[in-house]
């Protein structure tokens, strides 16, 4: 009879229960979080050909399950293992000598692994869970690289030469690397069509730089129904041209459906507003090396939460803040209406806005009674792990986070220290953090629309609209309708930002004044309803838009927003389970 054996993680705890010695407790204790970090590491890197298999089989509800276990993997993880690591060696809440006696041997441990930045970022994350409730700090960093991890750095893309002028055996090679186990359903001729776009990008205008070679990176990118090849055309003068095509999939195969080469459409694409995409290589260093080449106006650290490792994003940009910090810039009080429950905080220079939650909202809080810290840190959190739709920031949350005291203008710091006591505290070496929210930095919509003339009014009151329909579909209604929780990125996409008044859209109860009669005194009958109540026809003033062109543009261009039609329709799609198709490039890029 064959006795089934215990999994490597249990047979770590059992290790660790046997040992009495206490330096050897130390190293067993290591040991026992690295092997429950390879079971985490090698469960995540199946997510990418698991959603690899959901596009070949046209399987949208299992391409969502994959991105959100994917997303919750390591928390989940996280939220199981303090809690044993911590009752099987109390000593590492009792004593920091201790635990910092188990990092230099963890640090040794790993420090030649490709993927050390993520197995120590693991590490501290179990420490910061140990450590809740405490007034303690755990740094988000990484050990510094070794000469062996160094050299593993392989190259994640294949370099395809052009001979001459592109021809479309060229382009049905990129279009393969995925190895798909389906069939394209006319490959040549996506190949043909693609290659009169390229041409037309590549050699549209006089004197055009010849073409050396096509970078892809060797691996798909999936994302609900689509899979993307990504790429770059590398020119004779140096410069470099985005290569992405987006491919479906059908009962009669594979598809190209979009060619993108504009900036502004890949930077869309790749948006952190976006689900994660899942991508089959575990070179995630030289993907986002790749990608910021393509996109250098990002910062560094979103890209590795582009592509769903968002533990070594969240290091890589508190590294970017703290270098900028160390270029002489310092903290200080956000511009603009102060926000009514978060405390904004940012520098001109710094790619990213900060926020801590107040103790007590503002006067103009209008939500009844304030549910607290807890609670609205919550929904910053159930944004940050589901599919924004491309319309709402992600969250980078940090817990249990110190910083030096020198960061903060000196008026800023005292306000944090009154409004937000419950989550900063002032200690001699640095300022205490229990939370932290952290979102790449956009222009205020209010802002915006003070210089904006009417051409780009109208578009960015065009992409409001495409915001609220896009968090619809995602089953999220942002309560407090005030243009002020919107901002304007870059490239003109509007994106909400403020969570703290957000609610799912089948939560909510939608009712209308339009059926009453002209001069009728009576309270209505949702007056006396509980819950949340919904009037479409009070969206554009509940905007609050103070130039009238916004609003007659915004009326024009997003009418059926104001209909209670629309929003029961979006309700009875949400409650069938039914999965929405999002917009993730424009219309113009399609074949």
């Amino acid at each position: 009879m064959l006795i089934e054996s215990e999994s490597p993680v249990e047979e770590a705890y059992a290790r660790l229960a046997l040992c009495t010695d206490a330096a050897a407790r130390i190293d067993t204790a290591a040991q026992l979080i690295l092997t429950v970090y390879d079971e985490f590491y090698r469960r995540l890197c199946e997510y990418p050909h698991l959603a690899q298999r959901a596009f070949e089989e046209m399987d949208p509800h299992d391409s969502i399950r994959i991105s959100q276990e994917r997303l919750g993997l390591y928390s989940l993880y996280i939220a199981e293992h303090g809690p044993r690591i911590l009752a099987a060696f109390p000593a590492l809440a009792a004593d920091i000598a201790v635990w910092d006696a188990l990092d230099r041997v963890f640090t040794a441990m790993i420090v030649d692994r490709y993927d050390a930045d993520i197995a120590f970022s693991f590490a501290h994350s179990i420490r910061r869970n140990i450590s809740r409730g405490l007034w303690r700090p755990v740094a988000y960093s990484f050990p510094p690289p070794s000469k062996l991890r160094a050299y593993s750095m392989a190259s994640v893309h294949r370099r395809l030469r052009v001979r001459g002028r592109i021809d479309g055996e060229l382009i049905c090679t990129a279009l393969q690397t995925p190895n798909f186990s389906v069939p394209f359903r006319d490959l040549q001729g996506d190949a043909q069509r693609i290659l009169e776009r390229v041409e037309q990008v590549l050699y549209g205008t006089p004197n055009a730089a010849r073409v050396l070679s096509l970078d892809v990176i060797d691996a798909g990118f999936f994302r609900d129904r689509s899979a993307f090849i990504v790429g770059r055309w590398m020119l004779a003068d140096e410069g470099i041209v985005p290569f992405v095509v987006a491919l479906l999939n059908s009962a009669q195969g594979i598809y190209a459906d979009a060619v993108l080469h504009r900036v502004s459409d890949i930077h869309d694409l790749f948006s952190s507003a976006l689900a994660n995409f899942h991508v089959t290589t575990r070179l995630y260093y030289q993907t986002c090396v790749f990608l910021f080449s393509l996109m250098p106006r990002r910062p560094f650290g979103h890209h590795y939460s582009t592509i769903g490792y968002n533990h070594v994003g969240k290091v890589a940009i508190l590294n970017e803040i703290n270098e900028q910090v160390r270029c002489g810039h310092k903290l200080q009080r956000s511009p603009g209406v102060p926000g009514t429950v978060a405390l904004g905080f940012t520098f001109d220079a710094c790619a990213y806005h900060l926020k801590v939650i107040r103790d007590r909202p503002t006067s103009s809080y209008k939500w009844g009674a304030y549910p607290g810290v807890a609670a609205v840190s919550d929904k910053y959190r159930v944004v940050h792990e589901i599919n924004r739709a491309g319309s709402m920031l992600d969250n980078v949350m940090y817990f249990n986070l110190k910083l030096d005291r020198d960061m903060f203008e000196p008026a800023l710091l005292d306000e944090i220290l009154s409004e937000a006591a419950e989550s900063v505290q002032l200690e001699r070496d640095g300022v205490y953090l229990r939370l932290l929210i952290v979102q790449l930095k956009i222009v205020p919509l209010p802002v915006y629309l003070q210089t904006a003339d009417e051409t780009a009014t109208r578009a960015v009151m065009v992409s409001l609209g495409h915001c609220i329909r896009n968090n619809a579909a995602t089953n999220i209604f942002n309560k407090d309708l005030d243009s002020r929780n919107y901002g304007v990125g870059r490239y003109g996409r509007v994106f909400l930002f403020d969570y703290d008044a957000v609610e799912k859209l089948t939560d909510v109860k939608i009712r209308t004044n339009t059926d009453r009669e002209p001069g009728e005194e009576a309270v209505p009958d949702w007056f006396f309803e509980d819950g949340v109540i919904f009037l479409p026809e009070e969206l554009e003033h509940g905007l609050q838009l103070k130039s009238s062109h916004a609003r007659r543009c915004f009326r024009e261009e997003n009418s059926d927003l104001m209909s209670v039609a629309y929003w029961l329709d979006v309700q009875q799609k949400l409650r069938r389970g039914e999965v929405p198709g999002l917009r993730m490039y424009p219309d113009g890029t399609k074949l």
